[in-house]
């Protein structure tokens, strides 16, 4: 069999030659096959051509899409970037707020805290994923977010600070609407204006005192004028030892009680004393014996311990001796059952100062009230004005002392008054 040649462009076909075959039988065929082959052929550049056509298509939208790709990654980066910049800002913001932001989780965590809330709730910046859960705060501060959630309105309470210090902290809760509970506190330092509001009412205290003391003081000096005067009476008269000896210390608490009321008169603006040299522990022993009968009404023991017998210190006895009495009936005041006081005087070890103490086994005085027993106008007794104590500090600050008070509740009450001394002097004899 041999391949018979195609025209010039069209495929060749493989036909048999043979004998049996004639010319017509070969025409035919051939004819015929080309046709088959140039349809087939046709066929094929078509779909060659539609493919090609596809691919082109293909490739454009490729590319299209290529291009929108590499536009929304642009896009992207360009939208985290932002992003980026303006977490950034908010976080400088944030860090700079003189205001203390807390953001807390539905579960408790603190997921995010300022600087300025570090510092006001305590909290080292150190610690970092230390500060969650909220429950690892100071009791205090947690107490003081938990009244702030639940009563939805700002709360302020005083936490102790460095030294001993009070801080004043207000805190306002802001509820986040993201379905999980979330929330945000907010904390500022309010001390400032709270050491300005006391120091207000203090001022306006201390004028409502000095208005009513004034008052008091005057209708006082007309009957305690007569006591003076019917106390002199006796004393001029004729009688017996011991019943001179009872008028005497009538005109003694007479003429302390008169000092009072100038003292109580002129407490803004207390004159200097006039000061002469005092044995201490003579003044300790008039105090001692002055007392005791009162003790022994009041089935008080009255002790003295006194070590300061020719220590010598220039002051003024009677205000002194006022001092000395305001403690004294305070301690017994505070015992009406009873019980007893102790009145002890002494000199430091290195022998500059003397020190004088009122002691009693009363109930003592609370914490809360401690540290302010010493300010104008504070009294725990109905009816006290509250200048007790106030004009005895004054007393003692205008002789270079001091006066100092200890207790704990339910022991007992110790004031130390301290003054300063060189050394034991001669009567006559100032420091």
């Amino acid at each position: 069999m041999t391949s018979l040649p195609m025209s010039r462009g069209e495929p060749e076909a493989l036909l048999p030659v043979g004998p049996s075959f004639t010319k017509a039988h070969i025409g035919t065929a051939t004819t015929e096959d080309e046709r088959h082959l140039l349809h087939a052929f046709r066929s094929f550049a078509a779909v060659a051509d539609s493919l090609e056509r596809s691919y082109a298509m293909l490739r454009s939208e490729v590319e299209r899409l290529r291009r929108e790709l590499e536009k929304s990654h642009a896009d992207l980066a360009l939208s985290l970037e932002e992003n980026r910049r303006i977490r950034a800002h908010l976080d400088r913001i944030l860090e700079g707020l003189p205001c203390g932001v807390v953001a807390v989780s539905g579960d408790g965590e603190i997921s995010r805290a300022n600087p300025e809330a570090l510092r006001l709730l305590g909290v080292d910046p150190g610690r970092g994923p230390a500060l969650s859960p909220i429950s690892r705060l100071p009791a205090a501060v947690r107490e003081l977010l938990d009244r702030a959630r639940r009563e939805n309105r700002e709360q302020e309470a005083s936490l102790g600070g460095e030294r001993g210090a009070l801080r004043w902290l207000a805190v306002r809760h802001a509820p986040i609407a993201d379905g999980a509970g979330s929330s945000v506190f907010i904390v500022r330092d309010v001390s400032e204006r709270k050491h300005l509001e006391e120091a207000q009412q203090k001022i306006r205290r201390e004028q409502a005192l000095a208005e009513m003391s004034a008052v008091l003081a005057h209708e006082i000096r007309n009957p305690l004028g007569s006591l003076e005067l019917f106390a002199g009476l006796l004393a001029e008269s004729d009688l017996e030892p011991d019943c001179r000896k009872w008028v005497e210390h009538v005109q003694a608490g007479l003429r302390t009680l008169a000092a009072t009321v100038n003292n109580v008169l002129g407490f803004h603006s207390l004159p200097e004393p006039k000061r002469v040299p005092v044995d201490l522990g003579q003044l300790l022993e008039w105090a001692r014996d002055f007392f005791m009968p009162l003790a022994h009404q009041s089935r008080t023991v009255l002790s003295l311990q006194n070590s300061l017998a020719g220590v010598f210190f220039p002051a003024d006895r009677h205000c002194l001796e006022q001092v000395l009495l305001n403690l004294l009936l305070n301690a017994l005041r505070a015992m009406p059952e009873g019980g007893w006081i102790e009145v002890a005087g002494h000199r430091s070890q290195d022998g500059t100062t003397a020190m004088l103490a009122v002691r009693d086994n009363g109930p003592g005085i609370s914490p809360e009230h401690l540290p302010r027993i010493f300010e104008p106008g504070f009294s725990t007794r109905m009816g006290s004005l509250g200048l007790g104590l106030a004009v005895c500090r004054k007393i003692v600050e205008q002789h270079g002392g001091t006066i100092t008070a200890a207790s704990r509740s339910g022991s007992g009450a110790n004031f130390t008054l301290t003054f300063p001394v060189v050394a034991k002097l001669s009567r006559g004899v100032g420091v």
